[in-house]
């Protein structure tokens, strides 16, 4: 009786109610055709479990055995044929196409295009162990040589199912592999600019240098750190993969150049002493004794020790013979009070490394006006170090200091990186810089690996 009634009802009503009425729910709708992509991928994922081994097992195994890298219909989408593009040229990033398996997996894709669950699971399995060693491989590959203080600050090479889970937990497969965000952010837009035709074939092989050096430097996707790039001396501030500040900065000059170097910076000097390098001792402060006399010393607030000892006893400059000093056949330690002349200024950040390269303030502010700032003997000399003083540190930096070589611990280290980039990304292209150290053409192993020795005046 109900049902004839409301048989009769739905009669009564206009005829697009009624279908509206008759209409099934939308999550029923939803739940239907889940059902129906489920009971056509199920196949396919019953393959992938089949064939998948060892830790593109457990990667797979996961995520309930569903694809990567083919479509709903079972064959490669959009993101496998991205893959396979970059793997064809994957020799821009030192590594051999033939060695990942480039055409076998070519004629896998092939094979699924035609569909097959077989096929299809075949080359899934496939492109994920292909991508996780490309991975695997951009990242231990090849680099500049660069001088790492610890190994925690080089590129770390991750185990295959680690690479995996980065690229299915990113916004989307597609933009993890057109970002490559295993690698620095300098790295893919570099690359990509391989492929387009309005760089020359010189500017093109400078950026193959480039990209050497970029992957010298870690993805760093978190946490803060210093980027220096000595060739167009500049330097910023990195805070979770961005850039938060930036400042010009005075490096090396090309006879006693900046090495490619990593560290942690752990502490500020304040009030540092300029303990001037042996070589100088020899030439420009005999030197300047010798014509000027002993007052040379006192108005620059130099002290002068027996001998090269950290040790060893101060001594009147009038019983040197500085002559005997010019000629090297007398060894003494010069060193610099703090004061506003001070060579180091007011502040020196300091990371441990046996080449004495560290960054620090200056009273040389003439040099940060030149387009090229290459005139330091290797230490880094900073625009503004009173503001690096602020973001290392949470804190301005005290306005007044009394006592000499005052330490602060940093709390927590930082890294710095100084690098050497004659292309980087800037502004959606490629900006080309001179090469002021000649690296661009020669092996880097030869300039990077001696010790520099301290900063040190013109």
């Amino acid at each position: 009786m109900r049902a004839r009634l409301s048989e009769r009802m739905l009669r009564s009503l206009p005829l697009a109610l009624a279908a509206v009425l008759l209409a099934p729910l939308p999550q029923a709708v939803h739940a239907q055709s889940r059902g129906v992509a489920e009971s056509r991928v199920s196949p396919l994922r019953e393959e992938i479990e089949e064939r998948a081994k060892d830790q593109i097992r457990s990667f797979y195994a996961a995520r309930d055995f569903r694809p990567v890298w083919m479509d709903e219909s079972g064959r490669p989408s959009h993101a496998a044929e991205m893959l396979l593009d970059r793997l064809k040229t994957a020799q821009v990033d030192g590594v051999d196409p033939r060695a990942i398996g480039f055409e076998k997996l070519a004629r896998l894709i092939a094979k699924a295009r035609r569909g097959g669950a077989g096929d299809s699971a075949k080359a899934e399995v496939a492109l994920s162990s292909a991508f996780a060693n490309y991975i695997r491989a951009t990242r231990g590959t090849r680099h500049a040589n660069m001088i790492y203080e610890s190994h925690a600050l080089a590129p770390t090479v991750p185990g295959v199912r680690a690479a995996l889970d980065a690229a299915v937990q990113a916004n989307s497969v597609e933009e993890y592999l057109t970002g490559m965000r295993w690698m620095h952010p300098f790295y893919a837009p570099l690359r990509a600019a391989l492929d387009d035709a309005s760089y020359s074939a010189d500017e093109r092989q400078q950026i193959l240098t480039n990209l050497e050096r970029v992957r010298a430097l870690p993805a760093m996707p978190s946490g803060r750190y210093i980027l220096v790039d000595a060739a167009s001396a500049r330097l910023w501030m990195y805070e979770d993969g961005q850039p938060v500040d930036s400042m010009k900065v005075v490096v090396g000059k090309p006879e006693l150049p900046t090495p490619m170097m990593a560290g942690y910076i752990r502490s500020a000097i304040l009030n540092p002493y300029w303990n001037v390098p042996d070589d100088l001792v020899m030439t420009t402060i005999a030197n300047n004794v010798l014509e000027r006399g002993v007052g040379y010393l006192r108005s620059g607030g130099y002290q002068v020790f027996a001998d090269a000892r950290d040790d060893a006893p101060m001594v009147d400059p009038k019983t040197i013979n500085w002559q005997d000093v010019q000629q090297g056949r007398r060894k003494v330690r010069v060193r610099q009070l703090p004061s506003g002349s001070n060579f180091m200024g007011k502040v020196k950040f300091e990371f441990p490394n046996p080449q004495g390269i560290y960054l620090h303030d200056t009273p040389d502010r003439h040099l940060l006006d030149e387009a090229a700032r290459q005139f330091s003997s290797g230490c880094v000399r900073l625009e503004d170090a009173p503001r690096l003083h602020r973001w290392l540190m949470g804190a301005p930096m005290p306005a007044r200091v009394r006592q000499p070589e005052t330490v602060e611990e940093l709390p927590q280290p930082v890294p710095v990186y100084i690098t050497y980039l004659t292309a980087m990304p800037e502004g959606g292209t490629i900006a080309f810089h001179t090469d002021p150290y000649r690296r661009d053409n020669t092996q880097l192993a030869s300039v990077d690996t001696g010790a520099t020795g301290s900063d040190r005046p013109n």
